[in-house]
C-alpha cells in the first residue's frame, strides 16, 4: 500500500465526506489519498435532530462517506443515512458508504423466537438511503455481504496485524488462537501469514456478555499466544482465554482485535487481566481512556481503507490487496 502510487491524478473526480463517529480516521484517509474532506455541516437541532448541508459542488462526483456505525451506534448510523441521502439530492454520481466498523453485526440471525435480523435491516437502510455500494473492514459475519443488494468489498484487517506482529514478536515461539470455534477462520489466516501454528479456546457461553472457558484445543505450553478476534466489547471472553492459556503453560499472551468496542469497565478489566498487551485497529475512535492505557496500543487502517478507495475509483481490484 504506497501512498505515493500511480493514478492519484485520477482521483480528481472523487470527494471524501466524514460524519462525526470517527474524524481522526477519515483525515488519515484524506492525507493518504492526498486529498481534503468535502466541506459537510452536520449539526442538532435543540431537540437532537440531525441536520446535513453539504457546502461543496458534488454533482457528477464519486462521493465516500467515511462513518463508522458505533456507539452512540443510532445517532452514528442516522448521520450516515442523512449525509448520503444529501448527496443523493445533490446529484452525485455514485455513494460508496465507507463503514470501519458495522455496527449491529452481531445480530444477524434469529437469537430466539420473535426476534429480529437486525444486521439486514441496517443493510436495507444503508441501501434505501442512496448508498450504491459498502466498504468494511472484518464483518462479524461473512454472510452479512449477502444482506446487501449492492457491491460490498469486505477488507481484512490480517495484513495490518500480520505487519505488526512480525516486526514486534518473536515467531519462531509464537502461536496463533482463536478465542471461540466460531473465529477460526480468521484466526486460521493470521497463522498462515506469519507461518505459526494455531489453536483453539472452546468455550460455553451462559449468558449474553458473560463466558465460560472450558478447554484449549491444542498445545500452548511454553509458547507465546497471539489471540486473534474481530470484536472486543467487555473484554470478558479475552481475558478469561488469556488466564486459561496461561494455566495451560503458555509464557505470554497479547490479543489482536479489529474493532476496540471496549464498553463500561472493559479497559480496567484488560488492564488487571493476565493479557500482556491489547492491540486494537483505528476503525472505532478509540476514548481517551483507551488512550491513556499501557496495556492498549491502536493500530491505523487509513493506509488500508485509502488503498481501497484509490483502487475502487479507478475500477482496480481490491482483492488484490490480500493476496
Amino acid at each position: 500500500m504506497d501512498g505515493n502510487g500511480g493514478g492519484w491524478r485520477d482521483l480528481r473526480n472523487v470527494r471524501l465526506v466524514a460524519g462525526n463517529s470517527n474524524i481522526p480516521l477519515a483525515t488519515g484517509i484524506a492525507d493518504y489519498l492526498s486529498l481534503k474532506l468535502t466541506a459537510c455541516e452536520v449539526r442538532r437541532f435543540a431537540d437532537e435532530e440531525i441536520f446535513v448541508a453539504i457546502q461543496e459542488n458534488v454533482r457528477g462526483t464519486d462521493v465516500y462517506v467515511i462513518q463508522s456505525t458505533s456507539a452512540p451506534a443510532n445517532d452514528n448510523l442516522m448521520e450516515l443515512l442523512i449525509i448520503m441521502d444529501a448527496l443523493k439530492r445533490a446529484s452525485a454520481r455514485r455513494i460508496t458508504a465507507v463503514l470501519p466498523y458495522f455496527g449491529y453485526a452481531r445480530q444477524d440471525r434469529k437469537m430466539g423466537g420473535r426476534t429480529p435480523i437486525s444486521a439486514k435491516l441496517v443493510a436495507n437502510m444503508i441501501t434505501r438511503a442512496g448508498a450504491d455500494r459498502v466498504l468494511t473492514i472484518d464483518l462479524h459475519a461473512g454472510q452479512i455481504q449477502g444482506f446487501f443488494d449492492i457491491p460490498t468489498d469486505n477488507l481484512f484487517s490480517a495484513p495490518v496485524m500480520s505487519r505488526d506482529i512480525k516486526e514486534r514478536y518473536d515467531l519462531s515461539n509464537a502461536m496463533v488462537v482463536s478465542p471461540d470455534v466460531g473465529g477460526v477462520v480468521r484466526a486460521r489466516e493470521l497463522a498462515r501469514r506469519i507461518e505459526a501454528p494455531l489453536a483453539i479456546v472452546d468455550k460455553r457461553r451462559e449468558r449474553p456478555g458473560e463466558s465460560e472457558v472450558m478447554n484449549i484445543i491444542g498445545d500452548v505450553s511454553g509458547r507465546s499466544c497471539l489471540l486473534i478476534d474481530d470484536i472486543v466489547d467487555s473484554g470478558g471472553t479475552l481475558c478469561n482465554a488469556a488466564e486459561a492459556l496461561i494455566n495451560a503453560g503458555a509464557t505470554a499472551v497479547s490479543a489482536y482485535i479489529t474493532h476496540g468496542v471496549l464498553s463500561g469497565s472493559a479497559v480496567a478489566r484488560i488492564e488487571q487481566s493476565k493479557l500482556r498487551e491489547l492491540v486494537i485497529c483505528d476503525t472505532i475512535e478509540p476514548s481517551a481512556k483507551m488512550i491513556a492505557s499501557t496495556g492498549i496500543r491502536v493500530l491505523p487502517t487509513a493506509p488500508l481503507i485509502g488503498e481501497a478507495i484509490n483502487r475502487t475509483a479507478l475500477e482496480q481490484s481490491v482483492s488484490s490487496l490480500f493476496n
